[in-house]
Order: C-alpha cells, then sequence, then structure tokens
C-alpha cells in the first residue's frame, strides 16, 4: 500500500497547475503554482481515448488507442488517438465539455473507439479466464480430497466455496448449483476491477467499476436472471398477491416498481462507492502539492499526515473493494432466491 502511494505522488508530481498556458509545465511549476485539482482527480476517475501515464518535464507519457468512428456523412474512420493531440484530425476533434469526439459542426458520429475503460475490460476479463483456467488446470492434474491446493488454487478456493456456500443458503438446495457460476464469475469479475483500479499504474488505474455504465450492465444481468428464471409464485406474488380486497389495485403496482428498483440499487451502491474510494484517495495526495507554496514548515507536516490517511485510505479501499463485490453477489443471490421459491 505504501508503495501504491509512492507511486501515486509520482504520477501527480508532475500534473498541471494552473498557471500561464504558454509557459511550460514541469513538476517545480506545479509546485509553485495552483494545483488543478478538479482535473487531476477528474482526468485519472474518466474514461479517456489514451491511457495516461504520467507527465515528464512538461511531456504527457501515454499510450494512445485506436479511434474508431462513422461519421453520416464520411463513413467509418479508423486512427490513432494520438493525431488528435494536434487538435483536429480528419474532420473529427474532442469536446472539451463532454470529452467525447465530435465532427466539424459539433455532431457526435458512431463511436466504437477501444477507450480507457474498454482496454481495461478486455485486458481484466482476459485475466480473469487465464487466472480460472490456471486453477482448473491444477484440479485436473491433483485429487483434492487427497491434497490441498497450493499456489493460485489455494488463493481463488475460498473465494469461489464463499460464492458456492452463499448460494446455497440464499437459493435454495434445489437450484443453487443453476447459479452459482453466474454469482462466481460476477464477484469475481467486480473483485478483480475493484482491485486493479487501485494500482495507480498501467494496466492499473482504470476506474471500471466506477464507472455508471459497467455497473449498470451488471445489474441488468442479475435483473434478467432474476424475472427470466422467476416461478409461477414468484410473478403470483407480484400480480395477484394475496392481501385483502382494497390492497390489490395497489400492490402489482408497488411490486412492480420494487423489482425496477433493485437493479437501480445495485448499479448506484456499486458505482457510487469505488467511485468515491478513488476520489477521496487522489484528494489526499493532492493536498500534499496544494500545501507545497505555503513554506517547508507546513508542507513537511501535511505531507506527513496525507501520507499516513492516504495509506490508510489505501487500506480502507482494498476492504471496500471486497466488501463492495460481496455485497452486489449477496443481492444477487438474494434476488434470485426470492425469484425462485415454491408455493407451499
Amino acid at each position: 500500500m505504501i508503495l501504491s502511494l509512492l507511486i501515486s505522488l509520482f504520477l501527480l508530481a508532475d500534473a498541471p497547475a494552473a498557471q500561464d498556458p504558454e509557459a511550460p509545465v514541469t513538476g517545480q511549476a506545479a509546485l509553485e503554482g495552483e494545483v488543478d485539482v478538479p482535473g487531476i482527480i477528474f482526468g485519472h476517475v474518466g474514461d479517456a481515448y489514451e491511457w495516461h501515464i504520467t507527465s515528464w518535464r512538461g511531456h504527457s507519457i501515454a499510450i494512445p488507442l485506436p479511434v474508431i468512428v462513422r461519421s453520416r456523412s464520411t463513413g467509418w474512420h479508423v486512427f490513432s488517438s494520438r493525431h488528435l493531440e494536434e487538435g483536429e484530425y480528419e474532420g473529427f476533434h474532442i469536446d472539451p465539455e463532454s470529452g467525447k469526439i465530435v465532427d466539424g459542426a459539433g455532431v457526435r458520429p458512431l463511436d466504437i473507439s477501444i477507450t480507457k475503460n474498454v482496454l481495461s475490460l478486455m485486458m481484466s476479463c482476459l485475466l480473469l479466464v487465464v487466472v480460472i483456467l490456471l486453477c482448473a488446470r491444477w484440479y485436473r492434474r491433483h485429487d483434492p480430497e487427497q491434497e490441498a491446493p497450493t499456489g493460485l488454487a489455494a488463493l481463488m478456493e475460498p473465494l469461489v466455496m464463499m460464492v458456492h456456500e452463499m448460494a446455497r443458503e440464499n437459493i435454495g438446495e434445489a437450484d443453487y448449483r443453476r447459479y452459482s457460476p453466474f454469482l462466481c464469475t460476477a464477484f469475481l469479475f467486480i473483485l478483480l476491477n475493484n482491485f486493479l483500479g487501485i494500482i495507480p499504474i498501467f494496466p492499473g488505474g482504470a476506474n471500471l467499476t466506477g464507472n455508471i455504465a459497467v455497473t449498470l450492465v451488471l445489474a441488468l444481468c442479475t435483473f434478467l436472471t432474476v424475472n427470466l428464471t422467476g416461478t409461477k409464485h414468484y410473478y403470483k406474488d407480484i400480480f395477484l398477491p394475496d392481501v385483502p380486497g382494497f390492497l390489490k389495485p395497489i400492490m402489482p403496482i408497488i411490486e412492480v416498481f420494487s423489482a425496477l428498483m433493485k437493479p437501480v440499487s445495485l448499479t448506484i451502491r456499486l458505482f457510487a462507492n469505488m467511485l468515491a474510494g478513488h476520489i477521496l484517495i487522489l484528494s489526499l495526495v493532492c493536498i500534499i502539492f496544494i500545501m507545497a507554496k505555503y513554506g517547508g514548515v507546513l508542507f513537511g507536516s501535511m505531507t506527513v499526515v496525507s501520507v499516513i490517511f492516504g495509506v490508510f485510505m489505501d487500506l480502507l479501499e482494498c476492504l471496500v473493494a471486497f466488501i463492495q463485490a460481496y455485497v452486489f453477489t449477496m443481492l444477487s443471490s438474494i434476488y434470485i432466491g426470492l425469484a425462485r421459491q415454491k408455493e407451499e
């Protein structure tokens, strides 16, 4: 965690300062000027058409990503995001307000570019597949009843068994095996991306689970699983509940609204907690550079305080990363279990 925080300090040391736009931006200039805290924070937690690594002596070090857009008038365009650093390229530029690519008329084209979050999603999915296949290879070559798992399999087994038992308790003995693969995949995917988001250097640093579009898709997977596999008793409780007659017209509306709010709560809970954690850690690190102009005593003392709180928040964020993956999976299993109830 201390190493992670030190790397964060290095990455922010050359952060652009709010000074003369024509003056070169260096680490010393950033310390002498006003640090653009909102720019630093939202630049790290937002999506982008390149993967920014750091700035060195006024030059940005970044991994350019492919831009793939389709204009209504000129068709498909594929080029490197590096060309957009100079401004307009092939009639396209990045809108400074939205951060998205627009054409000369300010109209957004069909955009399927490989952005920072998309690349992070691809890498995390590939990494998760590799981890699962390596664990499966260990179990193919060993008898788990005769010897305990070692290496990566020893790390993954308690996580998988935890989700497996969670599914058994919340869904029931008859159906839990049917849903365990989905719940394990959701838990491991969220956990992996939560931890990758804490790592400040490539291939970490992307705020994937702090992106509401990603958490919405995860919540919709749970929503579809619940409502496409629900029993007749589940839908009877929604549309024909066993309540007094004067409540029968009202209860279906309440139950449908409740069913629609479940994916919304899953979406916002995961998104808001992970985004807030990233913003808080970056804010603590920025305090060091904000205090640099107030003298050595205040700068030194606030640096110590910021590092201590930064390490504490890093440790807390690791705990939050696990808790949020656990809560999302637990609530998903509970919703599935409620939809699989049989009429007594």
